[in-house]
């Protein structure tokens, strides 16, 4: 019964974000809060008190005075829509600048951290049912590494397995960051879409990681990783791992719906005849388990001739089998380490790989953070040097695989990396350079 112009007054003392609320309560409310004298006056004050207003044209540049005119000649929500954009546009921006700050070591952005904090961000799991309902699972533990970060969720309410038809992967920020008071989860919030994954028959269609007394591992994409109880066959908690390189990008910069997609390359001319094939490329590899580091290595000057290039790959030999000075221990015994409010584990013969790979001028070239299984091998080793079984451990994906083998030492209790291969694809190399190879 309140007349709608003491309901305007009344907001128009109200931040943005309390607007935003408030205009979800009812029709009225809505149309009441998308009121363009009340946004005008919010845009107005977030710029300097001398400068007028502008509206950004395809074509042109249009100055828009502070007038009656601004207000009424524009569609109800129209400031409102400007004001956020504009301090959207504004937050991405500083947030973007800190991630060109690189580190000279790995390639990769070395203000994770800093923008994260910034930018308030934290990332969500949406689990969808066959019934269209949405299940929100929030409060993640976060686990950072040179690379990569490793992001846990569990939880006891999870919803029943079977019903269960999608995971989608989520970058959260608040939608009006830099505001007094600090976001509310329930406030206006941006989504940046990372990963969707169906889980229709996840137990059958997903890759089988590793297994320990109470949890089995699934890999459902090379960044995914969900542990069901093997009682109840029902989700015990799920692990992300997310490598740097465009990390924050893809946190941020998709919607909802969409995902980020990168920029194409800008290869630069090089001057060493094409016969050379690939050189000076940097490998960055780190094996962990989540809580602990097993190796952390750096390989210079890796190359690949032309008669190294079969079978729709390059080759990049980084640790021969015949070389032992670059023979590499791993320290500690391989598996990835788990936990709920109850329980803790340790699923053994398994790890995730960060991988970081540097083309000649120093640019994150592939690189991936996944969960990867070992596997006994049935040949021997073959190694005066070492006594003991053969595992192997492989990756792929689009755009190349990669190839370990390790020597388990009884007598000393480690293993060995007896050698490790990458096969980057052509068609990567192809699309990066704009050659063919």
């Amino acid at each position: 019964s309140m007349p709608s112009e003491v309901l305007l007054k009344i907001f128009s003392y109200l931040d943005a974000a309390s607007l935003l609320a408030v205009g979800c309560v009812n029709k009225r409310f809505y149309e009441l809060a998308n009121d363009n004298g009340i946004w005008l006056k919010l845009y107005s004050s977030s710029l300097h008190s001398k400068w007028t207003i502008w509206k950004m044209k395809s074509n042109q540049t249009e100055a828009v005075s502070l007038g009656c005119a601004a207000v009424h000649d524009k569609k109800p929500g129209y400031w409102k829509k400007e004001y956020i954009f504009k301090q959207t546009s504004a937050f991405k921006a500083r947030v973007m600048r800190l991630v060109k700050f690189l580190d000279p070591y790995t390639g990769l952005p070395c203000k994770n951290k800093e923008a994260m904090r910034v930018s308030g961000l934290c990332w969500i799991i949406v689990l969808k049912d066959k019934n269209g309902k949405e299940h929100v699972v929030e409060k993640p533990n976060l686990s950072f590494k040179d690379t990569s970060v490793t992001i846990l969720w569990y939880g006891t309410d999870w919803p029943c397995l079977d019903i269960l038809s999608t995971l989608k992967l989520f970058g959260v920020t608040p939608l009006l960051p830099g505001q007094s008071r600090p976001p509310n989860k329930n406030g206006p919030r941006l989504f940046s879409l990372i990963a969707e994954y169906h889980l229709d028959n996840l137990t059958e269609s997903s890759v089988a990681v590793g297994a320990d007394e109470l949890v089995q591992l699934f890999s459902l994409g090379p960044e995914l990783l969900v542990g069901i109880w093997k009682e109840k066959n029902e989700i015990a908690f799920v692990m992300a791992n997310l490598h740097y390189n465009q990390l924050l990008e893809r946190s941020i910069l998709g919607s909802a719906a969409v995902q980020y997609v990168p920029p194409p390359n800008k290869p630069l001319l090089d001057d060493i005849d094409s016969e050379y094939g690939l050189h000076d490329y940097t490998l960055h590899l780190d094996l962990h388990g989540r809580n602990c580091m097993y190796l952390c290595g750096s390989f210079k000057y890796l190359f690949c001739r032309k008669r190294d290039i079969e079978n729709g790959y390059l080759r990049l030999r980084v640790v021969n089998l015949e070389d032992n000075r670059k023979h590499l221990p791993i320290i500690g015994t391989l598996g990835i380490c788990w936990e709920t409010d109850v329980f803790k584990g340790n699923v053994k013969d398994c790890f995730v790989m960060d991988l970081t790979l540097l083309d000649e001028t120093g640019k994150p070239f592939w690189c991936f953070s996944a969960a990867v299984r070992m596997e006994l091998s049935t040949t021997s080793s073959g190694l005066y040097d070492y006594m003991g079984h053969i595992y192997t451990a492989d990756y792929s994906d689009a755009e190349g695989k990669v190839c370990l083998e390790f020597v388990w030492l009884e007598e000393t209790k480690e293993y060995i990396i007896v050698s490790l291969v990458l096969y980057v694809s052509t068609k990567k190399v192809n699309s990066w350079y704009g050659t063919n190879y």
